[in-house]
């Protein structure tokens, strides 16, 4: 009985993290970009520096009608918006927040996160030929294109700290981890982080979107709760990949003084804030300066990486 309230306990917790820090994440973008592009619009809801702009977004989703072109295919227009969210809340499962604070600790949660995440990127896929719509069309082989070209550096750049540490589970990666990893994996961790921004389809890596060329891309048809769902599916991305970045290239739970839930939360949100300021300040990429960034930079670096990781565990005896 009480291994399945421990169980429980852990599942509502995640649920409930899974709820509500996409929504701050989401919140924080509203106003770090209000201030970076001097944007009145988010300042103005609820009074005091617009702190209902996220209820009343909340609201204007709710109230839209739902509406399913009528050459669509339904069944697969549906799911779509679930078959990109529902992966990064199987994620959270095994991703350590402190020690013994996560859902389950595999021998293999790394493989086991980079498999599922990639399982998110065919809600896109799956939205963009359903909709019967030639703009989502082109978005769906957009992200799948971004996916294969992205998908290798991330492995790669993740398996560099695999190696390091000597194992696979993200809660050993964490005890294994020391400061002079720092500079050791900081290769690793720009490729990983930066290989993650596309796999999310985050500016300057949102070409399956690219609202000036091709609409909204795969979401062109959703509207209100469906579109919703896509748009947390994307923040919910986010806390993952700040979460992994954490977990994987800056010691997770470590650090001094406070506990150590608190510096992964700590460590969580400045990445968080790195992904908004990315936004802001980058244009978007072309086609051929996406594949080229993967090809001839990112897959070459996440080689050296792992390569420097080798050379040194072999001389570390």
């Amino acid at each position: 009985m009480a291994e399945v309230l421990d169980v429980a306990l852990r599942l509502i917790v995640i649920v409930i993290a899974f709820l509500t820090l996409p929504l701050i994440v989401g919140q924080t973008e509203h106003k770090a970009m209000a201030h970076m592009q001097s944007r009145l619009g988010p300042m103005y809801a609820g009074g005091f520096h617009g702190w209902a702009q996220l209820i009343a977004d909340g609201v204007k989703f709710a109230q839209k009608e739902d509406v399913i072109p009528a050459a669509a295919d339904r069944r697969v227009f549906s799911l779509a918006p679930a078959v990109g969210l529902l992966p990064y809340l199987v994620v959270m499962i095994v991703i350590p927040v402190g020690p013994g604070l996560f859902g389950t600790d595999l021998d293999v949660g790394l493989f086991f996160v980079l498999a599922v995440m990639g399982v998110g990127v065919l809600g896109s896929i799956m939205a963009g030929w359903a909709s019967a719509n030639k703009y989502s069309v082109l978005g769906g082989m957009r992200a799948a294109a971004q996916l294969m070209s992205y998908e290798l550096p991330l492995v790669l750049a993740a398996s560099s700290v695999a190696m390091a540490a000597g194992t696979l589970s993200l809660p050993g990666i964490v005890e294994a981890w020391r400061w002079w990893w720092l500079p050791w994996q900081a290769i690793g961790a720009v490729v990983f982080f930066l290989a993650g921004l596309a796999e999310l389809r985050r500016p300057p890596f949102d070409m399956p979107i690219a609202e000036s060329e091709i609409i909204m891309g795969p979401m062109t048809e959703y509207t209100g709760m469906r579109f919703a769902l896509f748009m947390l599916a994307e923040y919910v991305g986010i806390v993952v990949l700040s979460a992994l970045t954490a977990v994987l290239f800056l010691g997770g739970w470590r650090g001094p003084l406070l506990p150590g839930p608190v510096w992964t939360l700590i460590k969580i949100f400045a990445l968080a804030f790195v992904v908004i300021w990315v936004r802001v300040s980058f244009p978007r990429f072309r086609a051929d300066q996406l594949q080229k960034l993967a090809w001839v930079a990112l897959v070459p670096l996440a080689l050296l990486q792992l390569a420097l990781t080798g050379v040194i565990k072999v001389l570390a005896g």
